[in-house]
């Protein structure tokens, strides 16, 4: 019996002397995995995002993440082992600062300090300031693609984007993982990609697969683009659902964009200006349903642009050719009040225009161009912002593709239909957007701004008010910009409060430029 207590209480001390060493072993792995992409945002909402990034050796995926940096209490994770790391985080707070970091569970965090952050977006359909980076032909490792992502980020130190999108062409020259790799994820990783929520659209580069692979690349989609990113394609965003990764609509607040393909095929035949297939069919589910919500602004964006003289001639190439023939007219119809385009290595900007379907030689300035401002919006001749009328019409189309790629120019150029062009130097464009107001800036690769717009929507009010006698009474400008208020010399604010007198009285606000000017008359009884 002695001798059974004895080898009971051996046991007992052995197996107590070995549990802390299990457990120091679970808290400290043998086998750390090296991160190799990322982390990067996708899918961002008003309640949820993607995180996701590559390591080297097979691990789980966790992600824990909170409102503070130090105080990461939630986790997220996907518990099958992986190179390839993808997790959803759900239940997120609109317009609230998240702080995460990602690993493989039992302490091997991979990354994670103050600078893994990211912002959810507003509710879809919510009026703010939201500021949104453009990229167009980003990826092919050059210097300039490296100085355009430096001045951008010091442009937005100190007020930074909501997401950012890319016009195609992210990976030069193949559209092979390793380039994506080298020219894109290595070159964005440390501010951009782990911050900020990506929404790429897809360009003929990033189709351009190697061997016999290529001839069917666009057809099957199977090409590392779609492998590296992930779409909101269940409407989840946003948007109608368009069930596929080559195209997909999003809000950021109240602006509706529609990520599009110009370069890959549907149905195993058709393209964006086959207007019977399948991505112009759902373009125009996706904006009969947001023109029914009546809440904001509308942009596409896609490669291939419909206007350009640069590195490409919108002339003689046939996708440009059938994309402005064919397509854009659908566009213009419903409204879409900016396009964005890459392809070409350089930026081109046209006034509001519409209805121009030709060859460069047949666009008359007179007949396509509703505005011949420059909307500069900056006190210079001719330059009050364009104002979208009560049918929505007009359009601004952008080309914006030397955030990396350079090129050169044809020999028409600058094209008819461009405001402004400029082949010389690289650059990014930051659309920024405050309610009714937006504003496209060109960050150039030496940190100067060479050219931005203004466009308005529903401005220049007359208002037609009832007051009872001693009522007090907010009259509130419009338009987001600088005020004077007629008769009221100290007033500059946007909101003037008044007691009016018996009887009518007018109230008049207008811009600093006088360019736009609200009226209200006042009824007192």
């Amino acid at each position: 019996m002695k001798q059974t207590l004895f080898l009971l209480a051996c046991m007992c001390i052995i197996m107590a002397g070995s549990a802390p060493a299990n457990a120091q072993e679970q808290r400290n792995p043998t086998v750390v995995p090296v991160l190799l992409r990322g982390p990067y945002l996708q899918v961002a909402t008003s309640n949820s995002i993607i995180i996701r990034w590559r390591t080297t050796t097979m691990t789980r995926s966790v992600v824990n993440y909170g409102t503070a940096a130090n105080q990461l209490e939630s986790t997220a994770q996907e518990p099958a082992l992986t190179f390839e790391h993808q997790v959803k985080l759900t239940g997120l707070t609109p317009r609230t600062r998240y702080y995460y970091a990602i690993g493989g569970g039992h302490g091997a965090m991979i990354q994670g300090d103050s600078n893994n952050h990211f912002v959810t977006l507003p509710v879809p359909g919510t009026e703010g300031a939201y500021r949104i980076g453009v990229f167009g032909d980003c990826g092919n490792n050059s210097t300039r693609q490296r100085d355009v992502r430096d001045q951008v980020e010091k442009y937005i130190a100190n007020k930074p984007m909501d997401a950012w999108i890319l016009l195609g062409d992210n990976a030069y020259t193949y559209g092979q993982d390793p380039e994506f790799q080298e020219k894109f994820f290595n070159i964005y990783k440390d501010d951009l990609l782990k911050k900020y929520a990506v929404f790429p659209s897809p360009g003929n580069h990033d189709y351009n697969d190697l061997y016999q692979f290529k001839a069917t690349a666009q057809t099957t989609h199977d090409i590392a683009y779609y492998h590296n990113f992930s779409m909101p394609t269940e409407g989840e965003a946003g948007g109608v659902p368009s069930h596929t990764q080559a195209f997909y609509s999003f809000d950021i607040g109240n602006i509706h964009f529609l990520s599009l393909d110009s370069y890959g095929k549907e149905d195993n035949a058709t393209r964006l200006y086959d207007t019977t297939g399948a991505q112009v069919q759902w373009i125009k589910k996706d904006l009969e349903a947001f023109k029914n919500t009546k809440r904001g602004w509308v942009i596409a964006y896609w490669h291939h642009p419909p206007y350009t003289m640069g590195s490409h001639n919108s002339d003689r190439e046939g996708e440009l050719v059938q994309i402005r023939q064919n397509f854009i007219r659908i566009l213009e119809r419903y409204g879409v009040d900016l396009i964005l385009c890459g392809h070409s290595h350089l930026y081109e900007r046209s006034r509001l225009m519409k209805g121009h379907y030709g060859m460069e030689a047949t666009f008359d300035s007179s007949k396509h161009v509703l505005d011949h401002s420059t909307a500069l919006y900056d006190g210079s001749e001719d330059a009050c912002p364009y104002i979208k009328d009560g049918n929505n019409t007009g359009t601004v189309y952008v080309v914006t593709g030397s955030a990396g790629a350079s090129g050169n120019k044809q020999m028409t150029y600058p094209h008819n239909a461009m405001y402004y062009s400029n082949y010389e130097i690289g650059g990014a464009s930051m659309l920024e957007v405050d309610s009714n107001r937006l504003e496209l800036k060109w960050i150039c690769a030496d940190g100067q701004i060479r050219d931005h717009f203004v466009m308005m929507k529903d401005v220049n009010k007359h208002q037609v008010i009832h007051a009872k006698k001693g009522e007090k009474l907010t009259l509130t400008a419009s338009f987001i910009g600088e005020y004077k208020w007629k008769g009221q010399k100290k007033a500059t604010s946007r909101s003037l409060q008044v007691t009016p007198k018996a009887g009518k009285t007018v109230y008049e606000v207008e811009d600093v430029y006088n360019c736009v000017k609200d009226v209200f008359e006042v009824n007192v009884k």
